[in-house]
């Protein structure tokens, strides 16, 4: 598939972004910290207004870092001990589409619900549930083809190349999973791994249900719905956009417009009527 040119002259207000990978962020993060909100976790603010969403238990945080000191604008751990080490963490840059962090934060919600051990479930080869390579199904089935683009690493790439899910084989620094790029897992979007529009990472151990909610997300095949003036909200010159129109008005929706223009009837004129307080009748002319 050819990227289309942009046509950002031609087409103004809404439009869908497809695919919708190269959509891009919607610059608010309310609909990403929602499903964590709706469970009432608690929330803090720095001077900087960095946000800090907790769990009741510690146990997951999540970190919505606009004055961060780099790109990764949203950061999200998980903890066997609330005072000990990361058990899995995952970052999204400041540009990667919300809805993709919203489908983690979702996942990540049902998962605290269910329990400590779903939201710590390791990842666990050749059990169907758990198996890690399970989160590139959704990708499969929509037609990414798999690749080999550097030594010790699997790649699900998009068809027209312009994403690509990428695994790392081989042993990994913990510490170096959590903090920079080189994680197990890294998804991303732009003409080059080195230079992304956007990306998202994830350790080792992020349970295969919280990264499949992204993967299938990411694979849906339904656009984005985005405000083209905002270059920022895609990937200019390389996503396809279309305008989105509002629907065609119905019978229904006319005849009650042409009501609501219609003026309002005129109350009807009083007629005199005769009492027995009214004034007599004057006499008339004589003939």
């Amino acid at each position: 598939m050819t990227a289309q040119p942009d046509p950002q002259h031609e087409i103004d207000g809404d439009v869908y972004v497809s695919p919708r990978y190269l959509a891009s962020t919607t610059g608010t993060g309310d609909p990403a910290l929602a499903p964590l909100l709706d469970l009432r976790w608690s929330v803090e603010h720095d001077d900087l207004g960095n946000g800090y969403i907790s769990a009741p238990d510690r146990r997951v945080r999540v970190g919505y870092l606009p004055e961060g000191e780099d790109d990764g604008l949203w950061r999200i751990n998980a903890y066997r001990d609330p005072f000990g080490p990361p058990v899995w963490g995952a970052c999204f840059n400041d540009r990667t589409p919300t809805e993709f962090v919203t489908a983690l934060t979702t996942a990540l919600a049902t998962a605290y619900e269910q329990g400590p051990g779903a939201c710590l479930a390791r990842p666990v080869a050749g059990i169907e549930e758990h198996d890690p390579f399970r989160t590139v199904k959704p990708l499969l089935d929509q037609g990414w083809v798999l690749d080999q683009p550097r030594r010790r690493v699997f790649a699900v790439q998009a068809p027209d190349g312009l994403a690509a899910l990428e695994y790392t084989r081989g042993p990994l620094d913990r510490d170096a999973e959590l903090t920079t790029r080189d994680a197990r897992w890294q998804l991303w979007a732009g003409k080059s791994i080195d230079r992304p529009a956007w990306y998202a990472t994830f350790s080792t151990d992020t349970p295969v249900a919280v990264l499949t909610a992204v993967t299938e997300c990411v694979a849906d095949p339904a656009p984005l719905p985005r405000w083209c003036a905002a270059t920022f909200s895609y990937i200019e010159g390389m996503a396809r956009l279309t305008p989105i129109f509002p629907p065609a008005p119905t019978p229904l929706d006319v005849r009650r417009a042409v009501a609501a223009r219609r003026p309002a009837a005129l109350p009807a004129a009083s007629v005199p009527r005769w009492s027995i307080t009214s004034r007599p009748a004057l006499p008339g002319p004589r003939r």
